[in-house]
């Protein structure tokens, strides 16, 4: 039985044909009963994917006019069908019961929520990092964690700040406490790629996420931020 609700997975991606190609059929595969449409949100400099990597009427390519996560996004968020978005990194995989923990939190009276998580790898120090998703804490709003929220309450909220081109997720998420969004932690766990950890250090990864976090606070610009960012971290 498809449910009235119809959820749009809204997919930025800039060269990450290899995990769509795995993270589509996985989406496909678990949205039986489940009323979806995918929408891969393309950078202007993406040219290496089209519809016809995909055999389903469900997948939609959306070719952005700029490159930036808060750009794809909000152009995939406006021309979405669904009243449910959901906002979902290429490299993540979602769990079997994915859709049905979206559907029910948004039944139960929640306008949002986020998706804790463990990484694709066996270190301790990650599944220590990992139990912090769990729980409301300092780095929720995270991307990873996987957005889902009502339109309705994005568009409200006026959607992601495109000038923020790092972070854009904590500035938004931001916006929604202060707003009083009803939101809540699903502890169905996505798996998130530790290909960041691998190819740079734990400590150098933690160091540099606490140290983004609390310049974000503090109002740091974030072109600099972005800028920083680059030069603390190996990100391909």
């Amino acid at each position: 039985m498809v449910l009235s609700r119809k959820i749009s997975v809204i997919i930025p991606a800039h060269n990450e044909r290899e995990n769509l190609l795995v993270l589509v059929p996985r989406l496909l595969a678990i949205s039986e009963g489940f009323h979806i449409e995918i929408i891969i949100a393309l950078s202007s400099e993406s040219n290496n994917l089209d519809a016809s990597c995909f055999s389903s009427k469900e997948v939609l390519i959306e070719k952005c006019k700029e490159k930036g996560r808060a750009v794809q996004m909000n152009q995939a968020a406006k021309n979405a069908r669904g009243n449910i978005l959901v906002f979902l990194h290429a490299d993540v995989i979602p769990p079997k019961t994915f859709f049905k923990s979206i559907q029910e939190t948004i039944v139960s009276g929640m306008d949002a929520g986020f998706f804790s998580y463990q990484f694709d790898s066996d270190s301790f120090w990650l599944k220590i990092n990992a139990h912090f998703t769990k729980t409301d804490g300092v780095f929720t709003g995270g991307g990873d964690q996987c957005l889902f929220i009502k339109k309705e309450v994005f568009q409200r909220l006026g959607a992601f700040n495109e000038d923020q081109v790092l972070m854009e997720d904590f500035e938004f998420f931001k916006r929604m406490k202060k707003a009083k969004t009803r939101y809540t932690i699903v502890n169905d766990d996505l798996i998130v790629s530790a290909r960041k950890y691998d190819n740079n250090s734990y400590i150098k990864v933690n160091l540099c996420n606490l140290i983004m976090v609390l310049l974000f606070k503090c109002g740091y610009n974030p072109e600099k931020l972005k800028a920083l960012y680059g030069r603390m971290l190996k990100t391909v």
